[in-house]
């Protein structure tokens, strides 16, 4: 009975010896991972007022866990000229500047120190639609109406009510949209529309944008 005793406490301590011999447990918490949300942002330039926050999630283990490290982790942009950055809030630089910035986080591992490092990259976009320069660029343009006489001129899609004497006379499209300008009255004499047809004058949009006159008795 005694050897039994003696077996079991042995094998109690080898047990013991072999949790406390696991890596890190018990010590330290390990991040294995970092996420960034959201992972893409689009800025309307020239919106320089606009503000996007970018979280920080990490993912642990020795406990697991996951948790908000945003003030934590170390916060950078591949380029400065386009946004700012303070604490992975992001905003536009204001300059004019456009296109894809890398917003990166990064964090010691943990139980490694800081020669091992945990990366996360989401991407933060610039975008001026009617800059050609810009992602996506030139994918807006304007249609401008001159109005001579006492007719009124409107649009479908609706956006444009104009008359010799002001009104909404611009307004902006996206390239290649077809847009149908109508005269309050006839006759009237259209300019810069090939395809006018008695109150109508159908426009579709280029690229650099339109004019078109509309001149009443």
């Amino acid at each position: 009975m005694q050897r039994s005793y003696i077996g079991l406490a042995l094998c109690a301590l080898v047990a013991v010896g072999a949790v406390l011999s696991l890596p890190s447990c018990g010590h330290d918490q390990k991040l294995v991972s970092l996420q960034i949300v959201p992972q893409t942002f689009t800025f309307l330039a020239p919106d320089t007022a606009a503000r996007e926050q970018f979280t920080a999630i990490g993912t642990y283990i020795h406990p697991p866990v996951t948790k908000d490290i945003t003030k934590q982790v170390t916060w950078s942009v591949d380029f400065s000229n386009v946004v700012t950055m303070n604490q992975g809030l992001v905003s536009p630089f204001g300059q004019g500047g456009c296109g894809g910035v890398d917003v990166m986080a990064t964090a010691p591992e943990g139980t490694g120190g800081a020669s091992n490092i945990v990366v996360a990259t989401a991407t933060a976009i610039v975008n001026d639609p009617a800059n050609i320069l810009c992602p996506g660029g030139g994918r807006l343009a304007t249609l401008a109406v001159g109005v001579v006489g006492t007719g009124t001129v409107t649009s479908l899609p609706a956006a444009i009510s104009c008359t010799a004497t002001g009104g909404t006379c611009v307004a902006t499209y996206s390239v290649g949209a077809s847009v149908l300008l109508t005269a309050s009255q006839v006759p009237v004499t259209w300019g810069n529309c090939p395809g006018s047809s008695g109150d109508t004058c159908p426009v579709t949009i280029p690229t650099g944008g339109a004019a078109v006159s509309a001149t009443f008795p």
